[in-house]
């Protein structure tokens, strides 16, 4: 290291003390005081913005990726060690020109969006899971993953998923594709009839996008709770009660589960609950609630094909202690459909599979396909037709 480089390295480290110590909101014109400060006023106007520059990247927001996650169609940043920073505007993975100074840089950088999330990474925690809120110049919730060496062999580790609000209504989705032209009207008047659906896929598929569209077509005169562990549905429509889980703090209290929240909702006078992912024992919740009288709940659920739907809420179920013939007699009883979105290589999102939820003679629930964007409907499209004129009824009357 040069001399120079070690004086400002040092020069620097003072000013950060000095911040730490004062307490005071980290603004350019307090970073600016605090430089010529611990400069004794020496600098000059250039070193000194170089200085302030580089505090700027070092204190404040997510730093170097600040303008990226300020990027509307941003979608995914991954971050390996100091000089490899890739995107995903939902095309794929690019890599940016992007590059830290050392693997020191991207550590204090997880250290530091670590704590804005109530979470603590060292050594003796050396990977961690949390949400930031009020990231980047649109103030975008951000879902943080960070793992630092020894554990990532290749240079600390980020991953920071945008959590931008589903927006697109149901009229977008539509003049998008999203909902291909042949199955607009069965997609809308289930949505009427209030069955129960889920909505599956892989990362990044358009489930929330999908879920939040299609809420937007629910009778205005319902309630609708949405239970999330981060604000990402959106839907426009005139009653929407919103309830986002809260992680643990440092201390490793505060928690508030999707599980809590689903409970909470059921005292909420829904007309219907909607978890906006179901990764966990909360499906258990889920369950019971739609097995009592909530009628037209929906959520999320990772998935690849509707076919394993069943054996994923199964999984999920075990989780909260639900066995397998509680959980496909729950499972029939509460959920009718299941919508499969997937995004195809050139970034286009989309439905592609309708499926019906039967329990066949063995008391297992399984899913028969209603469309198939390859190749149309199917017989079973007619047993859905079936389902939604016997719900029809109910809806009216309410």
């Amino acid at each position: 290291m040069t001399a120079d480089v070690a004086a400002r390295t040092a020069l620097l480290a003072r000013v950060r003390e000095r911040l730490a110590g004062d307490a005071a909101e980290p603004t350019p014109q307090v970073m600016a005081e605090a430089i010529r400060a611990e400069s004794g006023g020496v600098l000059g106007d250039t070193d000194l913005l170089e200085a302030l520059r580089f505090l700027q990247t070092e204190l404040v927001g997510a730093g170097l990726l600040e303008e990226i996650l300020g990027d509307p169609d941003v979608a995914d940043v991954l971050v390996v060690g100091p000089r490899q920073v890739w995107v995903d505007r939902g095309a794929g993975l690019h890599l940016t020109d992007v590059v830290f100074d050392d693997d020191a840089a991207v550590r204090r950088l997880a250290v530091r969006l670590a704590a804005g999330a109530g979470r603590r990474l060292d050594d003796a925690a050396p990977w961690v899971d949390g949400q930031l809120r009020n990231v980047g110049r649109r103030g975008y919730s951000v879902r943080l993953h960070a793992v630092i060496p020894p554990i990532s062999v290749d240079g600390t580790c980020l991953s920071l998923r945008v959590l931008r609000p589903a927006t697109l209504d149901f009229a977008a989705l539509v003049s998008r594709g999203a909902i291909p032209a042949e199955i607009v009207d069965l997609v809308d008047e289930m949505v009427a009839a209030r069955l129960a659906f889920l909505v599956v896929g892989g990362t990044g598929a358009g489930k929330t996008s999908l879920l939040s569209g299609l809420l937007g077509r629910v009778n205005p005169a319902e309630r609708i709770v949405c239970v999330e562990d981060a604000v990402e549905l959106a839907p426009t429509h005139p009653h929407v009660v919103r309830l986002v889980a809260r992680t643990a703090n440092v201390e490793g209290v505060g928690a508030v589960g999707v599980r809590d929240l689903v409970r909470q909702a059921l005292r909420m006078r829904p007309d219907r609950i909607v978890v906006g992912e179901v990764r966990g024992a909360e499906v258990v919740d889920l369950l019971t609630a739609l097995n009592t009288g909530h009628e037209g709940c929906a959520g999320t659920l990772h998935a690849n094909s509707v076919e394993e739907v069943p054996a994923r809420v199964e999984a999920l179920a075990a989780l909260g202690g639900m066995d397998r013939p509680a959980v496909h007699s729950q499972l029939a009883a509460a959920v009718d459909v299941v919508v499969a979105v997937a995004r195809d290589p050139d970034g286009h999102r989309g439905i592609t599979e309708i499926g019906l939820f039967d329990r066949g003679a063995d008391g297992w629930v399984r899913t028969r396909p209603v469309w198939r964007r390859d190749t149309g409907f199917t017989d079973a499209a007619a047993d859905l037709r079936s389902r939604m004129r016997r719900s029809r009824p109910s809806t009216e009357a309410s």
